[in-house]
């Protein structure tokens, strides 16, 4: 647990990160993976592992206390720091462990479920470039209605696959459709998904979604076609 009336100014800044498939010196790509409150590491390399064609490294920071971020992601930014900035230093040393290793950013893929989903999609925005691609699994950009969202930078085409429920108790899905317009306007190749009914977690459909970009990005080629889906419901 963390003890909030006690907190460093860089909460995450010792915890370690985790890794799985092909050694990060030997792969085609890299999947950075982001998990969600509560969870962990250990528990989105699964998802990774699940998704992978062959040939990526999967790296996936641990978020102190199981959590990036105390509050909502709808919350006032201030309200959710430091651990906010250092959840998002840890995304950035993550990816830089990769580049080390001669990976390009045009082969990282970011990737998070709700929580880490969030932080993935900010991070992006906030670092706007060619990825290999962002992966938003129940999530969207932080912050209360009204921020401003005057990101520097374009995405230069990188693929950006959103899935949500319409009534995830979670996400609203208001800022699933403005975090779709926002990078979508920054340039990025968005597949936008919305689920009636469905609950926070992640579908067959997404699965396949995801499966198909990575085989893509592995192949080296650009983004696939939005099969059994459209940019916006299912």
């Amino acid at each position: 647990m963390i003890d909030f009336d006690h907190v460093s100014p860089d909460p995450h800044g010792d915890q370690p990160v985790v890794k799985a498939g092909v050694p990060v010196e030997r792969a085609t790509g890299a999947i950075v993976a982001l998990h969600g409150r509560g969870s962990s590491a250990e528990d989105i390399l699964g998802l990774a592992a699940a998704l992978d064609p062959g040939g990526f490294a999967y790296l996936a920071p641990q978020a102190a206390g199981h959590t990036w971020y105390p509050n909502r992601f709808t919350a006032p930014r201030s309200s959710n720091e430091p651990f906010l900035s250092s959840a998002l230093g840890a995304v950035a040393a993550t990816v830089a462990r990769a580049t080390v290793a001669g990976i390009p950013h045009e082969r990282i893929v970011l990737l998070g479920f709700s929580q880490g989903a969030c932080l993935a999609i900010e991070y992006a925005a906030r670092h706007a470039r060619r990825w290999g691609g962002v992966i938003v699994l129940s999530g969207g950009l932080i912050g209360p209605p009204g921020t401003p969202r005057d990101y520097p930078g374009s995405f230069a085409g990188t693929p950006i696959f959103l899935g949500c429920s319409d009534v995830d108790a979670h996400i609203p899905v208001e800022r699933v459709h403005e975090s779709a317009e926002v990078v979508q306007r920054m340039g990025g190749d968005v597949d936008k998904r919305i689920y009636p009914g469905m609950g926070h977690t992640v579908n067959q459909d997404e699965v396949e979604a995801v499966r198909a970009l990575l085989a893509c990005i592995a192949a080296g080629n650009s983004s696939p076609s939005k099969v059994n889906g459209s940019d916006d419901q299912i």
